[in-house]
């Protein structure tokens, strides 16, 4: 990293944080992210052998689906948790969490312990994916060393991300999924290691008071909706939208009590930041829209190509790649162009991924839909940095925090629920085709994708299936392509003035 990085001086009563101090909590900013990105595809490739071993398969869903609940119901307090205690106990408490849920999860021995591990895990990651952006922020005040340092931890993630599935192959393939958890605590000790010894943070501030009945509210708030969310396709349509409703009612009493709380989870004088607004919504509606292809090219290129798992999981290793150069491009282009200029280009890049991917016969060929992922890649890595260090500038120093926990909780948000908006898309599809095609049933569709179930389908009725799953795949990228319409709207309606 650049020299010029550590110009500035972090004060914390009269003392300094020298350029060694700065230069060490960056790294274990940088780790923690490792450890995010390595977790978010290394467990793909070990939850077959995980539920084989744990005879689990009824809770295969639950394995994501708790790690992003016990993301999303923490998220909105880690803010809290550092004003109160100091970021640097939070990041080190949120880095503990992540690592006592990895131990446990590499030493379960039944699928209940697995699945608490799993969620204290998604706990601590909670606080480990927000607290290291608020850090950057007060550390690095000036606006273009914030925004190669958050080029550097969001590379880091986008790097872990594409070794991750190759290193979970090799130590399931070699050793047991155990050591697919063992492979990253190291990293969480060193990380947390390096913050003990090296940050020094600002004074925490004096309050008396922590807002526990606005904490309680949004994570019960959170629990009820998201569960909801989950159970879609699971649960009765009564159980799902009594907890959906459930949820909504409680975050709206949330909000209310917010109004009048001193010192608010979320201070709600934040939603009447217009350009914080904006930014919070093109998070929402870009992150949304990238999880189509994130999650679904692998399935196009194993269900209309007809490729293994492997192959198919490396159609996005150029769009990680992508990723990784999006976030570090941001800082030279924004000494040319505005805000709203570097947004309208990433929004493009993103529509040509999935705009094509509605286009596109469902012959095309591996090599023409990995690179047209690549588009998608670049334009989310680019981004997210840039909305990112948006929300820090338009929030202001006193807020900076909370909108920063809060961006992070829209990106999971997002995620959840247009993970669960795809699946129904795709089920409708699905049962569309098996009603007018009725030689073709439910069961033949579920093996599609695995190339070793596949061989016994019937030849002739393959090109049918294809035909079925394909409609599903392009109804899915109309949808991401339209909220990518939504947010080339957004950015222009809130992003009129130069910035």
């Amino acid at each position: 990293m650049s020299q010029s990085f550590y110009f500035w001086h972090f004060l914390e009563k009269g003392k300094v944080m020298t350029k060694k101090q700065v230069t060490m909590v960056t790294y274990a900013m940088i780790l923690a992210n490792v450890m995010a990105g390595l977790d978010s595809t290394i467990i793909n490739t070990a939850i077959p052998a995980i539920i084989a071993d744990l005879h689990g398969i009824k809770f295969m869903g639950w394995i994501i689906a708790l790690m992003l609940l016990g993301m999303s119901v923490s998220t909105p307090i880690w803010s809290k948790v550092g004003e109160k205690i100091g970021n640097k106990a939070a990041f080190e408490l949120s880095l503990l969490l992540f690592v006592l849920g990895l131990l446990f999860q590499g030493l379960a021995q039944n699928m209940y312990f697995f699945l608490a591990a799993r969620t204290v895990m998604g706990i601590g990651a909670g606080g480990m994916g927000s607290i290291p952006y608020i850090m950057a922020g007060q550390i690095f005040t000036n606006i273009k060393k914030r925004t190669k340092i958050l080029g550097y931890i969001g590379a880091s993630f986008s790097v872990a991300a594409i070794v991750g599935p190759l290193v979970g192959g090799y130590l399931v393939d070699s050793f047991s999924w155990h050591w697919v958890f063992y492979i990253n605590i190291p990293i969480g000790l060193i990380a947390a290691l390096l913050s003990v010894c090296y940050y020094r943070d600002t004074a925490v501030r004096e309050k008396s008071h922590f807002d526990l009945l606005g904490s309680l509210l949004v994570v019960c708030g959170l629990v009820s909706f998201l569960l909801g969310i989950q159970l879609l396709g699971i649960a009765s349509l009564p159980i799902i939208l009594g907890l959906i409703i459930l949820g909504i009612v409680i975050l709206i009493f949330f909000f209310k009590y917010e109004i009048h709380e001193k010192n608010p989870v979320i201070p709600i004088s934040m939603f009447k930041n217009r350009a914080l607004v904006g930014d919070l919504l093109l998070f929402t509606f870009t992150w949304g829209a990238f999880l189509a292809v994130n999650t679904y090219l692998p399935m196009w290129a194993q269900g209309l190509l007809g490729t293994t798992a492997l192959i198919g999981g490396m159609t996005l290793i150029p769009n990680s790649i992508a990723d990784t150069v999006g976030t570090l491009v941001v800082n030279p282009l924004k000494e040319r162009f505005n805000d709203r200029t570097l947004i309208f280009m990433a929004i493009i890049c993103m529509l040509i991924s999935s705009l094509s991917m509605v286009l596109i016969p469902s012959d095309t060929s591996f090599w023409i839909i990995t690179a047209l992922a690549t588009f998608s890649g670049f334009g989310v890595g680019f981004i997210f940095v840039l909305l990112q260090v948006k929300v820090q500038v338009d929030a202001g120093e006193e807020n900076m925090a909370p909108a920063t926990s809060l961006s992070y909780l829209i990106r999971i948000l997002a995620q959840t629920v247009m993970a669960a908006i795809y699946g129904i898309i795709m089920n409708l599809a699905l049962a569309r085709g098996v009603s007018t095609n009725h030689e073709v049933t439910m069961g033949m569709m579920n093996k599609l994708s695995d190339a070793k179930a596949a061989v016994h389908l019937p030849i002739e009725l393959l090109p049918i299936m294809r035909n079925i799953f394909y409609t599903g795949l392009r109804d899915i990228m109309l949808c991401s392509t339209i909220l990518l319409i939504i947010a080339l709207f957004l950015n222009f309606h809130y992003n009129q003035k130069k910035n």
